[in-house]
Order: C-alpha cells, then structure tokens, then sequence
C-alpha cells in the first residue's frame, strides 16, 4: 500500500487484482472495507452507473464496455479512472484512501483537509499530542512561554492565558515567603500562610526564637518576627 496516513485515520485496504463474481459476491457479504477492481466480461449483463454520475470522466455514467475495468467499494461503482480523490483528482490506482460521507480521499489530502493540527505550528498530529484550553498541541511544542522547556507531563500553571512551568511561574509572578524568600507557587497543592501583607510556607512558619511550628496555633508579632505566645511570655518575664 502506497502512501502514509496518521495513525488516528482509518486505512482502507484496495485490492486491484481481477476478481470474479464469487469474489465479489464473498466481499459484499462479508462487508468487507475493500475496494474490489473488477472487468466486464463477455456474457455478463450487470446493471451499472458510475458514482460520479454527470462527473463521469468516461462521458456515458452508465456505459462499461467489454473489457472496461470497474471499481466497486460497499454498494457504489465507478469506472477505474473515475475513481479518484475528490480533492487532488488523482486516481486511487493502489494508494490507500478514505472514505467520508459520499467522498473519497487520497491519505494526503484527507490529513490536509482534516487532520487535527498543532495550535502552535500548525502541523500535523499524527500520534499522541497534548490538549490545553481544549486546543491541540504536539508535546514538542506545549513548552513554557518563558524558558521554553516542554510541559508535557510536567507540572505547569497559566498566566494570561499562557502555561508556565512551575519554576519560571514561581520566579516571575509568585509571592514570595517572607522567611526563606523563595516563591510560593501553590502548584501540586503547596500549603501557605498569609497575615496581612506577608507570606510562608507551611514549613517556614515557626517561632523566631525557639524555631518550633506555629501552624495551627496562636502567635504574636515582634517587629518584623513572630514568636510562639510561650516565647513572648519568656519576652516580658
């Protein structure tokens, strides 16, 4: 089989050998996806009418002479030159091809005309491929708007309507914990702290002086520190 077609494209097998009437007979019973090349032969008298009806490049839709090859797919016939790709008009022959509706299509120009596409370089997907804003992207080209480092299964937040990777989102945009001073992102479920205008990690959030954790429990302001209410009474004492 000529030609490639995306692996999200169903490929339909044509066989151009020949075949006699039973053969013909065992594909349409068996409803086979085939594309069976067939010639009218001395003392066969079949009704036949050429899909493309006034298209028809013989002239006559309904004229097959002696010898004349026919091709016939599910229950439509045309003769082997008016079996062609409604698009390019090349015939078939023995490239691969795809029906849709009433049409037939080349493998080329059915990827052109219908093939999902890359929203960034607007080519081809032809296998996996990563959906953002319900728009496709090859995982080659859903990278961060800022380093350009592939997000595909990585961890990524969105600004603007564009996805950064966890670390440039952190740098450009994050708050900033007010104890080590490294962004806090709240990617992958990061748990913070705020009071008034500061922030911290969960895990920078202890006692100035004794360093025990002050997440869940009280605490006071001293100057620019917070202190557990044990250390403040220490403070006074």
């Amino acid at each position: 089989m000529a030609g490639v077609v995306s692996d999200q494209f169903k490929r339909m097998n044509l066989q151009t050998k020949t075949v006699g009437e039973d053969r013909i007979k065992r594909a349409k019973e068996r409803n086979e996806d085939v594309a069976i090349l067939s010639m009218e032969l001395p003392g066969e008298k079949k009704t036949f009418k050429c899909s493309l009806g006034e298209d028809c490049l013989q002239g006559d839709p309904k004229s097959l002479p002696l010898g004349t090859k026919k091709m016939e797919y599910k229950t439509r016939q045309w003769h082997e030159k008016c079996f062609c790709c409604c698009v390019c008009k090349v015939p078939i022959g023995t490239q691969s091809f795809i029906p849709r509706e009433q049409e037939i299509y080349c493998a080329k120009c059915y990827e052109e005309k219908f093939a999902t596409r890359c929203i960034k370089c607007n080519k081809v997907i032809t296998s996996g491929g990563v959906t953002y804003k319900n728009e496709p992207w090859h995982r080659e080209c859903f990278t961060c708007t800022n380093c350009q480092k592939s997000l595909a299964g990585e961890r990524f937040t969105s600004r603007d309507e564009k996805p950064f990777c966890a670390e440039c989102f952190g740098e450009l945009f994050a708050k900033r914990c007010t104890a080590c001073n490294k962004p806090i992102t709240g990617i992958g479920g990061t748990k913070f702290i705020s009071f008034e205008d500061r922030h911290w990690h969960n895990d920078c959030f202890f006692c100035a002086s004794c360093r025990t954790s002050l997440v869940g429990r009280g605490f006071i302001t001293d100057n620019e520190d917070i202190i557990c209410p044990e250390c403040a009474k220490q403070k006074l004492m």
